[in-house]
């Protein structure tokens, strides 16, 4: 059984609200806090528990007891100010991963110098992911560890009759295949053996280097 996250979210507008709603989906549990009564009334049958209070005061924080969140995300809007006084009360109550949502690079810096453990503007990820569709058919999502490495899906048409072991994207590429789903199957298969043969209108989703990836022609 996976383990259960407890997770704050501060600020439940469009972004933080949907944060928290995609983690309750995926089974963790989330906290959500605002000083908006209409914006807690609208979290309060989507997310785990909700709490209406100002978040720039240190002492509500440590009354809510965000110390024993394992993480908490930052999402007030504009203001640069709020979310810089938030994140500096939530590292000094020990929360052991703060995330904010950023308006611009030079918010982003300043959250940062203040110890932030990670930053997301929004804006920024969806133009390049948006750019990256175009670019390239099929690109998936950028891994969040490393912008460099990337998911991609390919519609199988060269290699048809070839097996994963034959094509060799590993040792030649440095490309890991991850599923393979048939024309005619409804579901991906994760971890594909070497020696599965490969048929004309197979779906493959490989990890890689974003470069590697735009050269593979399958």
């Amino acid at each position: 059984m996976k383990e259960k996250l407890q997770v704050g979210v501060i600020g439940l507008g469009k972004f933080g609200l949907k944060f928290g709603k995609t983690l309750v989906d995926l089974g963790h549990e989330v906290l959500g806090i605002d000083n908006n009564y209409e914006r807690i009334a609208q979290a309060q049958n989507i997310l785990t528990q909700v709490l209406q209070a100002d978040a720039t005061n240190k002492e509500a924080l440590k009354q809510i007891g965000v110390s024993d969140l394992t993480y908490v995300l930052i999402s007030v809007g504009e203001s640069i100010a709020a979310s810089t006084m938030i994140t500096m009360f939530l590292k000094e109550l020990n929360v052991p991963q703060v995330w904010a949502k950023a308006t611009n690079s030079d918010h982003e810096k300043l959250l940062r110098k203040i110890g932030i453990d990670e930053v997301v503007i929004p804006e920024h990820m969806a133009a390049k992911q948006i750019a990256n569709r175009i670019a390239m058919p099929g690109f998936i999502e950028h891994l969040p560890f490393d912008k460099s490495m990337g998911i991609k899906e390919f519609k199988v048409s060269r290699w048809s009759g070839k097996t994963l072991r034959e094509v060799d994207l590993t040792n030649r590429y440095d490309i890991q295949v991850i599923a393979v789903k048939g024309s005619r199957d409804a579901e991906y298969r994760f971890i594909p053996k070497a020696d599965d043969q490969m048929k004309e209108g197979d779906r493959i989703v490989a990890i890689g280097k974003i470069t590697q990836l735009a050269r593979i022609k399958p």
